[in-house]
């Protein structure tokens, strides 16, 4: 009888190790899976900036004649931050004709998920009705 209380004890305890080896092994490779997911997402993130950005602006005239133009950069990435973004500004008369670009350079860095506003001036062309804008590039912000 003791002999069997014996053997039930080692087979349970057994049981036990190589089911908590198991789920040890399960997690590592959900960690390992998770990483790798996150490693290709940001590989997609960096390598098209564009794809992840989005840009709106308004613009209205000031006393001195400039327009000025009020925007808003938003990230919709995931895991990658970025920097140095260029945003090309083009001018439109009241028939959609383009009357002039520029680039305006925005030297701030913008974290996955986060808006950031900016405001330029310019002395636009004159017969410009409109405003429209969008991202060119962007710099990767890496981690060191």
């Amino acid at each position: 009888m003791r002999n069997l209380s014996i053997l039930t004890f080692v087979s349970v305890a057994t049981l036990f190790l190589v089911a908590c080896s198991g789920t040890a092994e399960k997690e590592q490779q959900a960690t390992n899976q998770y990483e790798q997911a996150k490693e290709t997402l940001a590989q997609r993130e960096a390598k098209k900036p564009t794809n992840f950005l989005r840009v709106s602006v308004k613009d209205k005239r000031n006393l001195i004649g400039q327009t000025v133009i009020k925007g808003e950069i938003t990230s919709k990435a995931t895991v990658a931050a970025y920097t140095d973004i260029e945003v090309e500004l083009r001018f439109y008369s009241k028939t959609g004709s383009l009357l002039e670009k520029d680039v305006e350079v925005i030297y701030e860095q913008i974290n996955p998920g986060q808006t950031e506003s900016f405001k330029t001036k310019y002395f636009a062309p004159k017969g410009t009705d409109s405003v429209a804008a969008s991202i060119l590039k962007a710099q990767v912000v890496v981690d060191k």
